[in-house]
């Protein structure tokens, strides 16, 4: 019977055919153990000499990593592996036999590494990651198909700029100046103007010349927006959704958690309601802690961020930046027009922002004067002013940069393996 690795707990004391790759072997005399991964998983299988035959067992001892076969054997229960089961070994039948595979079981360099990504996906650790990541992703459309939000995906080519123009890819469109998205949110603002709640989950770009653990060129983001929804309505939101994500992953991912060593108690603590306060707060903690450097207009960087998160065990909310840091679209809050009804949520243990969102400016007049005061007239953000002139409610909206928020769950040193082929400042390749 043909099964994969994920599977073998439906056939206890069965023989089995698995199409697998070898991860890593060693051998002990009579006994030869074969670490395998088919992509669903990893399972160790055992060949033991008097119970196979020669060619079977000499097959074992001198089969190369990450040579593909067919590996067939009895599942049997193992209490001392992760999975919980083990393949005692009766056949071996080899597809393809690697030779000299770059990436061997020993300490290489990150460069190294990177300029192997596309065969150093294929480890424990890089594998769990990627599986988080998908349990991340699918867990998010749960969450909002459950909360009527409908999927919407905004273009990659536009022309204009939500988060302003200092950061883009600019390209030809035919005989136009076209540019990479840096987020979907203005097209997504007129989505929620149609069908109510929205959201999108796709890929963003920011041509911002920035090597920190934190930054990517291209990043995948989900950004939803919701009409008739204000700015604490907002927060509500994104607390069940992060808390909902981080639980789902709890669950269904505990080997993968296991695998990457990572404290579990932390993550347990996640759930809703988050810690909240306003960037004023911020900034006079930041002074009690002993930041001279930061003065009342600055913006956070790594470490002002990180001091504020160590005094909670939740992700925290900083809410109502000035408007000097914020872009053009963000509603001004109604006791103060130096600050707008703004947060960005900051995660635990140093992984910095995980999400920026805002109630949307919703009144023609003032959205014109921001566009004004930005530089932004021109007819790119006729379509977004219109948003306003036609039946204008309040709204409100976030992106979830879904790369750090895996560094996060995952406790990854870098977001460059959080994402299956990173583009970096300087690398393109693979």
């Amino acid at each position: 019977m043909k099964t994969t690795i994920n599977q073998v707990y439906k056939h206890v004391g069965e023989e089995v055919t698995i199409g697998a790759w070898v991860a890593n072997k060693r051998s002990s005399g009579k006994i030869a153990f074969l670490q395998l991964r088919d992509g669903t998983g990893f399972i160790q299988g055992v060949v033991v000499k008097a119970e196979v035959a020669e060619e079977v067992f000499q097959t074992a001892k001198t089969v190369t990593q990450e040579t593909s076969l067919y590996v067939k054997g009895v599942v049997k229960k193992d209490e001392r592996s992760p999975l919980g089961f083990e393949l005692a070994v009766t056949s071996l039948d080899i597809i393809h036999e690697a030779k000299d595979y770059p990436i061997t079981p020993k300490e290489h360099g990150t460069e190294f590494l990177m300029d192997h990504r596309h065969l150093w996906l294929r480890s424990k650790r890089q594998h769990a990651t990627m599986k988080i990541r998908n349990e991340i992703i699918r867990a998010t459309y749960e969450f909002f198909n459950k909360e009527g939000f409908v999927k919407v995906d905004p273009p990659i080519l536009t022309g204009s700029a939500p988060e302003g123009t200092t950061e883009l890819f600019a390209t030809k469109y035919f005989d136009e100046d076209a540019y990479l998205s840096q987020s979907g949110q203005l097209y997504m603002e007129a989505a929620a103007m149609a069908l109510g709640k929205v959201f999108s989950f796709g890929p963003t770009f920011r041509a911002e010349k920035s090597k920190t653990k934190r930054h990517l060129i291209e990043f995948w983001m989900i950004e939803p927006e919701m009409a008739f929804v204000e700015f604490n309505e907002n927060l509500e939101v994104q607390e069940n959704y992060v808390s909902f994500v981080v639980q789902s992953v709890l669950e269904n991912c505990k080997i993968e958690l296991e695998t990457l060593g990572r404290d579990t108690s932390k993550l347990e603590q996640i759930k809703a309601p988050f810690p909240r306060i306003t960037y004023d707060e911020a900034i006079q903690f930041l002074k009690d802690k002993g930041f001279d450097d930061i003065e009342w207009g600055d913006d956070f960087g790594a470490p002002h961020e990180t001091a504020i998160a160590e005094s909670y065990d939740k992700p925290v909310f900083i809410t109502h930046y000035p408007t000097s840091l914020k872009p053009f679209y963000m509603q001004p809050a109604p006791d103060r027009e130096d600050v707008v009804l703004c947060a960005d949520l900051i995660a635990p243990e140093g992984y910095g922002e995980i999400i920026g969102g805002s109630e949307r400016i919703h009144d023609l007049e003032l959205l014109e004067s921001r566009l004004k005061e930005h530089g932004l007239e021109s007819d790119a953000y006729k379509w977004y002013a219109e948003l306003r002139k036609y039946g204008s409610v309040p709204h409100s909206g976030f992106g979830l940069g879904l790369e750090r928020t895996v560094a996060w769950i995952c406790g990854s040193p870098h977001v460059r393996e959080t994402i299956p082929f990173p583009r970096l400042l300087n690398r393109l390749y693979p």
